[in-house]
Formats: C-alpha cells, structure tokens, sequence
C-alpha cells in the first residue's frame, strides 16, 4: 500500500492517462510504420519498437498497480507534533549549521528539486516520530549526519 497525498494522486493518475491516450498510440504506430519497411527478421527498428511497447505497457501496468493500492492520506487529520509522512520538516545539519526543509512524502511522489524525499529514504526513516528539539544520527553513504528538527508542520 502507497500513502499518498491527493495532489501527488491526482498527478500520478493524469500520468497515466497521459500514457495511454498519448504514448500508448505512438508506440502502436511506430511499431506498425517499422513494420511496413519489410524483411521483420533483420528489421533492428521493429524490434526497437516492440521493446519500448514493453517497457511502455510495463510502466503503465506497474502505475494502475500503485493507483490501485494508494491510501489518500487526509492532511487534515495529521499532527504536527512528530515527524510524519507529508510533514514537512526544517532541519539544521548540526555540523555544517546548513538549513534545510524536507517534506516527506511516498515514494511515487519524492521529487528532489521540490524538496520532496521518498519516506523510505535513510533521511526519512531517521527523522519519523522525532519531536521539534530532538536531533537525529542518519547513516548516509557519505557517513553519519546529525539533524536538529527546527521545525514541523503540515501543508
């Protein structure tokens, strides 16, 4: 089951009605046009075609799976008391005095350059259930960081 929250289903779900209204027909034509330029056994372009139609209906496949089993998280109903899913977490690098804010979302939403990480990122999993004042040792790849929580709130 993915928690999400509606904004991040809404986009999954017209994602994929992007993918099969627009992408899906392409890859049908591509293959139908590689297909009228003959000889199908040395033909590397049909065979490219078909393999993107794979990867294609593989993709839409895995999101009907995701929609399917998305729990819609009612922001309304969360606390801002202790680090959470859709929290949205100001922190400061203890070490380097950098500022910081995350908000944690699934891992269907995480979006880096929007300052959204994956819940099951080591940053997450280290700040879930800590209060604003406490601070967290995460096991990066770089080494261990320590975070204070500045603050915590829901948007």
């Amino acid at each position: 089951m993915a928690y999400m929250s509606q904004e991040g289903y809404d986009k999954l779900v017209a994602e994929l009605q992007r993918l099969e209204a627009i992408e899906r027909p392409k890859a049908s034509a591509a293959i139908a046009e590689a297909r009228d330029k003959g000889d199908l056994s040395e033909n590397s372009e049909y065979e490219a075609a078909k393999e993107a139609q794979a990867h294609l209906e593989d993709k839409i496949n895995r999101m009907k799976m995701t929609i399917a089993e998305a729990k819609i998280v009612d922001t309304s109903r969360l606390s801002a008391d202790a680090v959470q899913i859709l929290s949205k977490v100001e922190l400061t690098n203890i070490k380097t005095n950098q500022k910081m804010v995350y908000t944690i979302v699934s891992e269907q939403e995480a979006n880096l350059r929007e300052g959204k990480i994956s819940i099951k990122t080591p940053i997450a999993q280290g700040l879930l259930n800590k209060k604003v004042g406490d601070t967290a040792e995460i096991q990066i790849p770089r080494g261990t960081i320590t975070l204070r929580i500045d603050k915590i709130s829901i948007d």
